[in-house]
């Protein structure tokens, strides 16, 4: 089990390519389920819930070669419709195969999903759109058991913004009869990318990009080349982790525009950030950031999956800040090990208070899921001395080479194989 030791202190300055999205690649992998033929999918990042997504998929049929960041997927020969608890329990994402499945075989069997330790991350309201295309559902051991001679059309209403229920239903109703309109769909940049390439194999969807998705469902889609958006998470990230360390960095991301909210919160602060089409350029020397307040939200807010390293940030400032997260209320678990590092975090509720600015001195701390790891690291990067950063397995699961970028940028970082944990 592997460890990183980050010995602090060290300015980040060069610049770094941003990888691809492992968000919308995990819907898009799925999404190949529905066409025929071969599927090419580009800028794919080497991370682990990318290569479990393969081994679920290679598990009900598919044909998957996986190389220079490049799928290749061919799914003619499928004849497993069972996704079975050993892969989906690894990450939540699997439930993606659910739609998929049931749209273009008629029936699924998927293991009610895994993933981060913390919650409730419900998955009613993927189930109740399959009901209303037609699906027959039951749960049984522990799995979801899906069937449907033809889904047909339907008006779905979201109470909530789901990305990962507008993902299933977009991808169950691009093959059902007739015509299907989902209200309040998300309209995060993994899904608008997920729509296009339906769009592109042949779907027919209107509203693309927008809280209203009609759906004219389709016999048939062919399988087409598409390449990935790069990963708006890691950009924030390594863009957190330059005005932490006061350096200067280039950052080569093609869609800052998806991005913005966080932009905009990091020029509150007084960083010095510049802007072009694909390019965000950081430069922090000498720089103390100002408490700036952020409450979390749907796509174009300001993303939960930035909550704990904004938070990490947020004891560099000078003064005191209130981090509020209105997605998962208690996704905090990164606070108390900030804490161990000399942070001064309290929790009230679903919010944070950070007070600032804090010499943060090195400690061992324990991961406990994929973002809270990353803030953990963005700790060690201006603590004082020798961090050591223990289960990052939950890193892997969405940053490609983390501690490699961080290096190339003038980080002290290793990463250590270790059995003593």
């Amino acid at each position: 089990m592997d460890k990183f030791i980050i010995n602090g202190g060290k300015s980040l300055n060069g610049r770094i390519k941003i990888s691809g999205a492992k968000n919308s690649a995990l819907a898009i992998m799925p999404a190949t389920i529905l066409a025929d033929g071969d599927n090419l999918l580009r800028n794919i990042p080497e991370v682990n819930d990318i290569y479990t997504m393969k081994k679920l998929m290679t598990h009900i049929g598919s044909d998957i070669e996986f190389e220079n960041h490049t799928l290749k997927i061919n799914n003619d020969n499928i004849d497993c419709f069972t996704a079975p608890y050993e892969h989906v329990k690894k990450m939540r994402a699997s439930v993606y195969v659910l739609g998929p499945l049931l749209a273009k075989f008629g029936r699924a069997k998927v293991s009610m999903p895994g993933g981060c330790a913390w919650g409730p991350r419900p998955i009613n309201l993927h189930l109740e759109a399959m009901k209303k295309l037609g699906a027959e559902i039951d749960l049984d051991g522990g799995y979801i058991v899906a069937k449907a001679k033809k889904l047909h059309g339907a008006k779905l209403h979201f109470d909530v913004s789901s990305v990962g229920a507008t993902g299933n239903a977009l991808m169950a109703s691009v093959l059902a009869k007739g015509t299907t309109v989902i209200y309040n769909a998300a309209i995060e940049p993994e899904i608008t990318l997920l729509a296009e390439h339906l769009k592109l194999m042949g779907a027919k969807i209107d509203g693309i990009g927008t809280k209203t998705l009609t759906i004219e469902g389709v016999d048939s889609l062919s399988g087409k080349e598409i390449t990935n958006i790069g990963d708006r998470i890691e950009c924030g990230t390594l863009l957190i982790a330059s005005a932490m360390t006061k350096g200067k960095v280039e950052v080569e991301y093609s869609h800052p525009e998806h991005l913005e909210t966080v932009i905009w919160k990091l020029e509150e602060t007084g960083l010095d950030i510049s802007v072009n089409e694909d390019m965000i350029t950081v430069n922090a020397e000498n720089f103390i950031p100002n408490p700036v307040d952020v409450k979390t939200a749907v796509y174009p807010g300001f993303p939960t999956d930035m909550q704990a390293q904004w938070i990490a940030y947020m004891t560099q400032a000078e003064g005191e800040s209130t981090v509020t997260d209105t997605i998962y209320l208690d996704r905090f678990k990164h606070v108390p090990e900030l804490n161990r590092l000399g942070a001064n975090i309290k929790v009230i509720n679903n919010s944070a208070n950070v007070k600032g600015p804090q010499k943060l001195k090195g400690a061992k701390v324990m991961s406990t899921d994929l973002r809270a790891s990353a803030s953990l690291v963005l700790g060690g990067l201006v603590a004082e001395g020798e961090t050591e950063v223990l289960r990052i397995y939950h890193l892997d699961r969405g940053y490609q080479h983390i501690e490699e970028k961080l290096k190339k940028l003038g980080a002290e970082i290793e990463r250590i194989d270790t059995k003593e944990y």
